[in-house]
């Protein structure tokens, strides 16, 4: 599995930002059209307490903050994940499975 600086990157700040419970920052890039070992398409998995009291649209908000920089450069497309660690145990530690590009292989 490839993991590049711009996804080690992307981990660097989500744990330095929230010091979550749980952090997955998955590369899903092949999972569409291109050439490989690219950094176009993740998956973030974010759980930990600073997301007490905040709706989703917040959650999002927060973590598209801090990884603005990203955004506005190479990465297309980020599917995020946020939830208190209550939720996630309440969803039994599962995540769900990223859909297939419509367009892609």
């Amino acid at each position: 599995m490839f993991i590049g600086p711009l996804q080690q990157e992307m981990e660097r700040k989500l744990l330095a930002s929230f010091e979550p419970a749980r952090l997955e920052v998955v590369n899903e890039s092949d999972m569409h059209k291109g050439p490989p070992n690219r950094e176009s398409h993740f998956k973030v998995v974010l759980v930990g307490d600073a997301f007490e009291g905040m709706n989703r649209v917040k959650r999002h908000r927060a973590v598209n903050a801090v990884l603005a920089d990203e955004l506005a450069g190479g990465v297309h497309a980020l599917s995020i994940f946020a939830w208190t660690v209550a939720q996630w145990e309440e969803r039994g530690g599962t995540i769900p499975a990223s859909p297939l590009c419509r367009g892609g292989e």
